[in-house]
C-alpha cells in the first residue's frame, strides 16, 4: 500500500470517527489573579483590600438552569489540625449565560441572590487564617434547576436545595498563609 492510500484511509477513519460528534469542553472555573493550587495575592484577603477576586467560567453544560458558587476553606481553624469549613461566599441562581464576575464585583448578575458566609452576613469575605496557609476551594456548580424559596440561605441550606440537581461542577483552590 502506498502512502497516498494510507493517508487516505487514515483520513477516512479520522471523519468517520468524529462525524456527528458534539466536541464539549469541560466546564471550568479560572482567574486571572491565580492559578489552581496557586496562591491568592493578598489583595484579596484581610491584609489587603478583602475585594473578591476576578472570577470566569467556562464549558458550561447547555441544559444548565442555574449556577451556584461556594468558597470555602477546609482548613480552619488550623491546618495541622482541621475542625471546620469556613465559608466566605455564597451565590445562588447566577445565569447561565454569565460567563464569571469582576474583581470586586459591585453588580451581580442579575437574577443572582446572595447566601450568608460565616460572618453572618452577605457577600465576599476574603481569605484571614488565624495559623498556617489554608486552601480556598471556589466551587461552581451547574444546575438543572432555579432555586426557590431561599432567603439568606446559609452554604448547607443551599446545598440541601440544590441536592439530586448538579449536571456538572468545576473547583478553583487557591492558598493563602498571613505575613
Amino acid at each position: 500500500m502506498n502512502a497516498k492510500a494510507v493517508l487516505f484511509i487514515f483520513t477516512l477513519l479520522l471523519i468517520l470517527t468524529f462525524t456527528g460528534r458534539e466536541t464539549t469542553m469541560a466546564m471550568q472555573i479560572t482567574s486571572t489573579a491565580f492559578a489552581d493550587g496557586g496562591k491568592i495575592p493578598s489583595l484579596y484577603t484581610c491584609q489587603g483590600d478583602d475585594i473578591s477576586p476576578p472570577l470566569a467560567w467556562s464549558g458550561l453544560p447547555p441544559q444548565a438552569k442555574s449556577l451556584v458558587l461556594i468558597v470555602d476553606d477546609p482548613d480552619a481553624p488550623d491546618p495541622k489540625a482541621p475542625r471546620m469549613t469556613w465559608v466566605h461566599w455564597v451565590l445562588f441562581n447566577l445565569p447561565p449565560d454569565s460567563s464569571g464576575l469582576a474583581e470586586a464585583v459591585a453588580h451581580l448578575p442579575q437574577g443572582t441572590i446572595e447566601g450568608v458566609n460565616d460572618w453572618q452576613r452577605t457577600g465576599y469575605g476574603g481569605p484571614c487564617p488565624p495559623i498556617g496557609r489554608h486552601r480556598y476551594f471556589h466551587k461552581l456548580y451547574a444546575l438543572d434547576i432555579i432555586l426557590t424559596g431561599l432567603e439568606q440561605p446559609t452554604k448547607e441550606e443551599v446545598e440541601k436545595a440544590m441536592a439530586g440537581h448538579i449536571i456538572e461542577q468545576a473547583t478553583l483552590i487557591g492558598t493563602y498563609q498571613k505575613h
